[in-house]
């Protein structure tokens, strides 16, 4: 009986000690400085390239590096794809035989990165399928050595990327979707043990010590802990191993709350008190999409526009670029890379090591007005129409409703985030609120939450109706269906909506409101920068302190002073005197104001 309780009083003790180790870990993890190379970049390229880049398919929204996990879900277009280009008989892993980087050049790569403004590259070295870029000694035949390209892509395009004073960073997939010991998405969450301590570890710890990189962004973590992942273990063998300058992302699983923070397709963030990174692609999606639209891509100003706010606001951008399959990176995507570095060339003394200034941006705000036909949005990551943000909007819709049949009418509100109903003036849908996801899952549709409400309608009768909606943060859908007896539940037809009382206009009228900035703020070596978007034509209205009496104010890119006064708690800066045929950028003007 005493060997039992002294058993017992072991385990308890182990098991405290254990605990105590482990709190210690994240403590040092936590309070571990994040090196000052990487606060003061700001710019880094992604790279998502692999077999998913040769079917490069997938849904106008989606990513089309989870061809794979669309395989396995059913989804049919990417099924029926496969089969129209490729037939029956045709598995994901007979993408190795057409996947041949024929063209890949990574010192071509580099150089390309490098005029972009970048300071580091961050390159997929294995995606959730598990195909690796390097010769893993745990994925004979599923890797870019052994089979397809028959290169060592992590390794070639580590070199050149140093060669170019970048610094290299590694993504890496903790888990795998079809991975014999553990098949994530299908086996039940917990059941990764085996997974983790035979595979992952060895063969993350194979990447980093081979390749050495400074940054590595882990993802996939969210169904489990981070102690089951054993990711403080791994990330304070990697800091051991490259010492100071050694850098993770945040997507180490729940528990573990370090690393650089990684919003995903989004706003981004305020300013923390932690590094953070907008993380996107050009397009709407990480590896080649050849299904998007052309306005998928954006602008270069808009690319400028949403990368200064992300430095003004205490950030920076990894943005993505997406091979062919060939390795030849789309001829668009590298004219963005390109303006970016042109408009850094001239600007990036108020970027690189930039500082949050008091103000971080001015914002209006902007009202857009069109006509809906019905309530069936899913904008995914979208805005909803231009000008508005793809975060932080609001659309409102009135007009009138009449029915096909009298009755009583069960609505349906589905959406992410907020939304209300009202009909003649009655409230038929309170509010709904759905939050749901995290900042790096948002790969897979999310359906939103559906509250009904209940109304009697008389045929024939116009109702006054308004719906109310809210997006807050990552996806953005609404939709309004009813139904009655001997009408199954659909989307609200067209036919009985109308903009006014006389029918004339069928739909909704909708407004939509968000923030638009429009002036953005760093500061940098005592000197503050004004970062517009739009060129102000006579003058530049700052609501700043007044600067000392001999600060100088300057144009980059002109070689010359501009005249300033300051009255009202306003520095006024004139620009009259520029001509077009003078301005240094046709997308974004940076005011440099010394402060000495």
């Amino acid at each position: 009986m005493k060997k039992i309780i002294s058993f017992i009083v072991l385990l308890i003790f182990s098991s405290s000690l254990i605990q105590a180790q482990n709190k210690t870990l994240k403590q040092q993890l936590e309070n571990r400085p994040y090196p000052k190379w990487f606060t003061d970049a700001k710019l880094g390229i992604f790279i998502h390239w692999g077999l998913y880049s040769v079917p490069a398919y997938g849904d106008k929204e989606d990513y089309s590096e989870w061809f794979l996990r669309g395989l396995q879900s059913g989804d049919t277009l990417r099924t029926e794809f496969l089969k129209r280009h490729y037939g029956d008989s045709f598995t994901y892993n007979d993408f190795t035989d057409y996947f041949k980087a024929e063209l890949f050049n990574p010192k071509e790569w580099a150089t390309l990165f490098k005029k972009a403004g970048a300071k580091y590259v961050v390159l997929v070295s294995k995606h959730h399928d598990g195909y690796t870029l390097w010769p893993s000694q745990y994925n004979r035949n599923w890797n870019s050595v052994d089979t397809g390209p028959k290169k060592d892509i992590v390794g070639d395009l580590t070199k050149a990327v140093k060669d170019e004073g970048l610094k290299m960073g590694l993504y890496y997939s903790l888990p795998e979707w079809n991975h014999p010991l553990h098949r994530w998405y299908q086996d039940p969450h917990d059941s990764i043990a085996k997974y983790v301590d035979q595979y992952m570890i060895p063969q993350f710890k194979e990447l980093v010590s081979t390749y050495r990189p400074s940054l590595i962004f882990a993802d996939g973590e969210w169904f489990n802990t981070a102690e089951q992942w054993h990711s403080a273990e791994l990330i304070q063998w990697y800091y051991h191993l490259l010492g100071k300058e050694a850098i993770v992302n945040n997507r180490w699983g729940s528990g573990l709350d370090i690393g650089f923070l990684t919003p995903e397709y989004s706003a981004g963030l305020k300013q923390t008190d932690r590094p953070w990174v907008e993380v996107r692609g050009i397009g709407r999606s990480f590896g080649l999409n050849r299904n998007e639209n052309l306005a998928a891509y954006g602008t270069s100003a808009e690319l400028i526009h949403r990368f200064v706010q992300t430095v003004a606001n205490g950030g920076g951008m990894i943005i993505n670029v997406g091979p062919k399959a060939d390795g030849q990176i789309p001829l668009i995507q590298q004219e963005r890379l390109i303006d970016l570095g042109q408009w850094l060339k001239i600007n990036g003394e108020a970027i690189y090591g930039a500082q949050t200034y008091d103000i971080s941006e001015q914002e209006k705000e902007v009202v857009r007005y069109r006509t809906d036909p019905t309530i069936d949005f899913n904008w995914v990551r979208n805005s909803p129409i231009d000008e508005i943000k793809e975060d932080h909007f609001t659309a409102q819709w009135r007009g009138f409703i009449s029915t096909p049949q009298s009755g009583t009418y069960t609505f349906e509100l589905n959406a992410d985030d907020e939304a209300s109903l009202s009909i003649n003036n009655q409230v038929v849908i309170k509010g709904i609120s759905d939050q749901k996801g995290t900042d790096s899952e948002v790969m897979e549709a999310k359906t939103g939450k559906n509250i009904t409400g209940h109304i009697k309608l008389k045929k024939g009768q116009l109702y006054p109706i308004q719906i109310n909606y809210q997006e807050k943060k990552l996806n953005a859908h609404i939709q309004l269906f009813w139904s009655t007896k001997g009408i199954e539940k659909e989307i609200v037809p067209n036919t009985y909506l109308y903009t006014n009382q006389n029918k004339i206009t069928t739909g909704l009228s909708g407004t939509y409101r968000s923030k638009k900035t429009h002036l953005c703020y760093t500061i940098n070596n005592n000197n503050l920068y004004a970062i517009s978007f739009e060129w102000p034509d006579n003058k530049l209205v700052l609501k700043i302190p007044k600067p000392s009496i001999d600060a100088k104010v300057k144009l980059l890119g002109l070689d010359r002073t501009l005249d300033w006064t300051y009255q009202n708690d306003t520095l006024i800066i004139d620009t009259s005197g520029v001509k077009f045929s003078e301005l240094p950028s046709l997308m974004a003007w940076t005011f440099k104001i010394s402060l000495n």
